[in-house]
């Protein structure tokens, strides 16, 4: 198992903003201390414009160097832009650590997947997901799925991926919440499973074996997963209801897909988040 991460990440935040350096942190210092899980650690490489390009529209990536805040829950940040393009690099080597059957997971911020072609929001300034995806499609790959599990429902990926060829997108998500969309199906290719805010945990988890199931009759060739730890029963920003256990079964359930994937942290603002990602990345492992 490889974590891509970089400490240098931890430098950018703002005080009461709940997507803080902690989130990473912390989580890092979990990891190195234990002794369950075999890891590789891997600092991001790169990307270029013309990787992110696929995804967002000159005009959002050129707006990423501009200083002033993009809303009121995304500010700008001096070098945000090449914090941004840290994590988007991290997603796109994973997707590599992927195709040659390693495990791997993007341990980095920003998250991405609010992020639409033309916008930045939700504390999303690049969608690491979709650049990944694209880059796959454009690379060799026939049929990529995008599996996003954040409380938060993917406006950023939809947008960006809604009826494109090869690729198919599932959002499991509290809703209503932020960003207020995801209440349907959306085209060919983008298919939504809301959940009411303190659904109980037994129907979360049946509406995830679902979304899971109706995935893998697309076929994919890879799994590109928006791994967001936020439906977690003690998360502030949401009203989910899963416990650290599920996230294991959310990992192990993907590893017994038997199809190659790779996993981008989204959300997750609880103190147990290194908890939460370190059973997940155990289910994936079969830990």
């Amino acid at each position: 198992m490889t974590i891509i991460t970089d400490t240098k990440c931890a430098g950018y935040s703002r005080a009461g903003h709940p997507e803080r350096p902690a989130r990473i942190t912390t989580t890092v210092e979990q990891l190195k201390n234990q002794t369950e899980l075999e890891l590789e650690w891997q600092t991001p490489t790169t990307v270029s414009d013309g990787q992110i390009l696929r995804a967002h529209s000159p005009e959002m990536l050129a707006r990423l160097k501009i200083p002033h805040d993009f809303d009121g829950d995304t500010p700008y940040y001096e070098n945000i832009s090449g914090y941004a393009h840290a994590s988007a690099a991290a997603a796109l080597d994973a997707l590599k650590l992927a195709r040659r059957g390693e495990n791997s997971f993007s341990l980095m911020r920003p998250p991405g997947h609010h992020a639409t072609r033309e916008q930045q929001m939700g504390f999303c300034y690049l969608n690491n997901v979709a650049i990944a995806a694209l880059e796959a499609l454009a690379t060799g790959t026939k049929r990529v799925a995008v599996f996003d599990f954040d409380v938060h429902h993917g406006n950023g990926t939809e947008d960006i991926l809604l009826d494109r060829e090869g690729v198919a997108f599932y959002s499991i998500h509290q809703y209503p919440a932020y960003p207020g969309t995801g209440a349907a199906h959306r085209g060919k290719n983008c298919f939504n499973y809301p959940l009411a805010p303190s659904t109980p945990r037994g129907t979360w988890l049946a509406t995830l074996a679902r979304a899971m199931d109706n995935m893998k009759k697309f076929g994919p060739e890879l799994i590109a997963v928006s791994a967001g730890f936020d439906a977690y029963m003690r998360d502030p920003l949401a009203a989910g209801t899963l416990q650290a256990e599920d996230f294991y079964r959310l990992g192990q359930e993907l590893r017994m897909t038997r199809i190659p994937f790779f996993s981008v942290l989204e959300g997750g603002y609880s103190s147990d988040l290194p908890e939460l990602i370190s059973a997940y990345l155990k289910g994936m492992t079969g830990q």
